[in-house]
């Protein structure tokens, strides 16, 4: 007897790991909006049509920053950044990481929060990942935000590739973790909103260490071969 001529319904066909949601309507908040890498993001999101606001400790410093990047990207302060956005991004340094997250907890509540911060060190042997008593920034950026829905992703782009206005594509694959196939998508799909760019599902938060620490590795890649290496996924 087939399963049909059981009786039970038949099992719905597997969801397209590539029909990934319309995010262009959103609005993304830049936390650390002021640095490398917050305003390498920030521009090229808005560069690509997206609404976006940097985010500082001083209003008038992310509202100089975003003056300077144009195509519409607006400053404030990090607290008005994350009220006003859709979709945060985390790019703030590491030793301030804990801190940020810990002041801004009621204006991240929920919210999608997508953390990309590498904990790292800096030797005279170059760059060493760092491990959080929680097991990753991401993780740590989930127990401090328990009313956010946390993931992580954009950890292994080039700042100076990022804000090279000259650079139209930019050829890389984003890994993002999350809990949520939802949230996952949604980053996903922002991560493609930038030419040359694809999201890459890459496991649950638990599995976020390996990641951030990689940044130590393509650091030592860079030096070596006066690169901005980032990383491709093959057979996928």
């Amino acid at each position: 007897m087939t399963t049909n001529d059981s009786g039970s319904a038949p099992k719905p066909p597997a969801k397209d790991p590539w029909d990934l949601p319309d995010v262009s309507g959103l609005t993304v908040g830049v936390l650390g909006g002021t640095g490398p890498q917050g305003r390498g993001l920030a521009y090229r999101f808005a560069r690509a049509g997206q609404k976006v606001v940097i985010g500082s400790r001083a209003a008038d410093r992310a509202e100089a920053a975003a003056a300077e990047l144009g195509h519409g990207v607006e400053g404030a302060d990090n607290a008005e950044c994350a009220r006003r956005s859709d979709i945060v991004i985390v790019a703030v340094p590491w030793d301030g990481h804990a801190k940020t997250l810990e002041s801004l907890r009621e204006e991240l509540a929920g919210k999608l929060v997508v953390d990309c911060v590498n904990p790292l060190g800096f030797d005279k042997k170059g760059a060493y990942a760092l491990k959080p008593e929680e097991g990753s920034a991401a993780e740590q950026a989930a127990a401090l935000l328990p009313g956010s829905r946390v993931t992580a992703a954009f950890h292994h782009l080039s700042a100076v590739l990022l804000q090279d206005e000259a650079i139209e594509e930019i050829d890389t694959d984003v890994m993002v973790l999350g809990e949520a196939r939802a949230d996952t998508d949604t980053v996903q799909a922002l991560a493609s909103r930038i030419p040359g760019m694809r999201g890459v599902f890459a496991g649950r938060l638990r599995n976020a260490h390996q990641v951030e620490s990689l940044v130590a590795n393509l650091i030592s890649v860079n030096r070596r071969y006066k690169a901005h290496a980032g990383l491709r996924t093959t057979d996928v």
